[in-house]
């Protein structure tokens, strides 16, 4: 068991290699470079994307009443988002130093740079900033969340779970107490990236 654990885990890590590659080969098909944290066009794509770019007015006037109507229900969010934001920000800086959990970088999580299409217009920037924001936040918590759970309760759960994160697959198995006791300070200390390392099974 503990080595079909191992050998899926390595097919995961695999197929996420593949992933990521297919996706740098997809960017790779559009023209754009990136120089001092600025994303640079070259002319004639700088052209092509100004003809693509909706007006404001036209973009309201097209949009649906009722998805204009709830733009300030959406936009309330963020109220929330911050204090998640400022809450996660202060609890890592101050607490993981205490146990030895490593960092997060926000700053691979919060990305800003759709701004920088000139296809968009001034609403759809903001929108896109709100996304990226929200769901930047969302992901830097769940990572934050995932190793402060890898650190006091790396155990899976007895029912199916959706929405693991990429951590989970190393903790130990629900009920299997020889293997916690005996694994949980070296499962402590691979903060490596979410799937890195041996499952917890394996010292059985």
């Amino acid at each position: 068991m503990p080595e079909q654990l191992d050998a899926l885990l390595e097919k995961m890590r695999a197929l996420e290699i593949e992933l990521e590659t297919e996706f740098t080969r997809k960017r790779g098909e559009i023209e754009f470079s990136v120089a001092q944290s600025r994303i640079h066009f070259p002319l004639d794509v700088l052209n092509r994307h100004r003809l693509n770019r909706v007006s404001v007015w036209r973009f309201l006037r097209n949009s649906r009443l009722l998805v204009a109507l709830t733009a300030p229900i959406i936009y309330s969010g963020l109220v929330v988002l911050i204090l998640m934001d400022v809450f996660t920000t202060v609890y890592e800086r101050l607490c993981f130093p205490i146990y030895g959990i490593p960092r997060v970088r926000r700053g691979d999580y919060v990305v800003f740079d759709r701004a920088e299409l000139p296809y968009l217009n001034l609403i759809e920037k903001l929108n896109c900033a709100y996304c990226s924001y929200g769901n930047g936040v969302s992901a830097f918590l769940q990572e934050v969340a995932a190793r402060s759970e890898q650190y006091w309760c790396p155990i899976k759960h007895a029912r199916k779970v959706l929405g693991r994160h990429g951590r989970y697959a190393k903790f130990f198995e629900f009920g299997d107490a020889e293997s916690y006791r005996a694994g949980l300070e070296r499962l402590r200390s691979q903060y490596e990236t979410g799937s890195d390392g041996p499952s917890p099974a394996s010292t059985k």
